[in-house]
């Protein structure tokens, strides 16, 4: 790792800490906002009043809403992860996903209520029982088949994301079941604007919905397919060579055209895809373990998974897609001239990239670099010691070592001054969050605190 073309900051000086460069404010709540409270207007206005005047009517009205508010925020929940740039770079690729998870909850608990007071609504107003109102409903209204289905697919896909089903489907089972939620958009989709009430009678509303959609279309094929496929043929990126690094660690090496144009930051992260067999279904998020170059670039990749795990055998020459770069991981984060890195099993690819442009700035780094044992200290051998780095390598069990070296009282012991200092970690969760505690139990304030966590 060089320390050439160094910024002229007084090595070994304590700076006062700057305030830590503030995200710019996010339009992205607001406009689910403005959205959501758009359609409960659309909504109350295309509602007769004579809906509320039985309590059947009252909760068919209801569940139209929910069924309405669902509509939108299943798109919503396909733009967040549709990889608009806008998006991205307002908020970061891991908290639109984080945001997505939460509104595909939201969409199917709205999904089942709707139905629930579409059915017992039209119960009390046809006055029969539930169990007959289904098949007289569907009988009287065909389009309400697809609906049917729709609801089931909803209902598939909002269970293989629980947790419990998480743990032990596969990713390329769960993803495979995940992608069935389009035909299930699709169907809920056409039952609206073939027999919905706010539609049918209304062709400005139906255009307005038929846009909506089709926008939401329009984004995912520009920045899922189109793009992606026009940047794989321009950078036509393969694997050079497979290294291994340590133990359950392997870097994979790539080298195409115009990667500069990517204009990637060391710390960032790419979705990618390996076109060979038992990678084709899947991109998966891995870490650059080095600053690009204009012709390569390198991910450390730890076997974490199947996917990861299997990633050793790929061999040279195959032809990889990649989309990003995504993440906020970088060291523009970096608050003030003192910098501590602590990195854990994969976490030292990204540690160790965020090091090398932290570097180049003329930044003075402590790099801690937590494992198990001696031979999972991977990429020790580029931290070269200097007076501005100072390499920290701490490998042992606990129960080895008879204490936590990241509690505390060691970690002020291996960083005497890290109450002056940013925090960067990245490594196994429970590795992450005890670095913060003990950060914030020795002065760091939480603004300075900068935290990847690799799940």
């Amino acid at each position: 790792m060089t320390t050439t073309a160094r910024a002229a900051a007084p090595h070994g000086s304590v700076t006062d800490r700057r305030p830590a460069p503030r995200r710019r404010p996010s339009g992205v709540f607001a406009c689910l906002w403005a959205g959501s409270v758009g359609v409960l207007v659309f909504w109350w206005f295309g509602t007769s009043s004579i809906t509320g005047s039985t309590p059947g009517g009252a909760l068919m009205g209801i569940g139209e809403l929910c069924g309405l508010v669902a509509s939108f925020l299943v798109c919503a929940q396909l733009l967040l992860v549709a990889r608009v740039p806008w998006f991205e770079r307002s908020v970061g690729f891991d908290r639109l996903v984080s945001w997505h998870r939460t509104l595909g909850t939201t969409v199917v608990l709205l999904v089942l209520t709707h139905v629930v007071l579409m059915v017992v609504g039209g119960a009390l107003l046809d006055g029969t029982s539930l169990w007959s109102e289904v098949p007289s409903a569907l009988a009287r209204q065909p389009y309400l088949w697809p609906a049917l289905v729709g609801t089931l697919l909803f209902l598939v896909v909002g269970l293989s994301s629980a947790r419990l089903a998480r743990r032990t489907l596969s990713y390329e089972l769960w993803f495979a079941i995940h992608l069935t939620i389009y035909v299930g958009i699709f169907l809920a989709f056409f039952h609206q604007v073939a027999g919905g009430t706010h539609f049918v009678s209304n062709s400005v509303a139906r255009a307005a919905w038929i846009a909506l959609y089709a926008g939401t279309a329009a984004a995912i094929l520009t920045w899922r397919v189109v793009l992606p496929l026009l940047d794989d043929r321009r950078h036509a990126l393969r694997v050079s060579q497979v290294v291994p690094e340590g133990r359950g660690l392997a870097s994979v090496w790539l080298t195409g055209s115009n990667l500069d144009d990517l204009e990637a930051r060391g710390g960032q992260y790419f979705l990618v895809r390996f076109l060979t067999r038992g990678h084709l279904g899947t991109a998966h998020p891995y870490s650059l373990s080095m600053v690009p170059t204009s012709e390569s670039m390198r991910f450390t990749i730890g076997a974490l998974g199947d996917h990861s795990s299997a990633v050793a055998a790929v061999r040279p020459g195959t032809r990889v897609q990649v989309e990003g770069p995504f993440g906020r991981f970088t060291a523009d984060r970096a608050s003030t001239h003192k910098v501590l890195l602590v990195a854990g099993g994969a976490g030292v690819g990204p540690i160790r990239a965020v090091a090398e442009e932290l570097l180049r700035r003329g930044h003075d780094l402590v790099v801690v670099h937590r494992a198990r044992t001696a031979d999972g200290l991977a990429l020790a051998g580029e931290f070269t010691p200097s007076p501005w780095l100072r390499y920290v390598p701490v490998a042992g069990r606990r129960s080895e070592l008879r204490y936590d070296p990241l509690d505390p009282v060691h970690l002020r012991h291996l960083v005497p001054d890290i109450a002056s200092r940013d925090v960067f970690v990245c490594g196994p969760e429970s590795m992450a969050r005890a670095v913060v505690r003990s950060a914030r139990a020795l002065g760091v304030p939480s603004t300075a605190i900068h935290r990847e966590e690799l799940s």
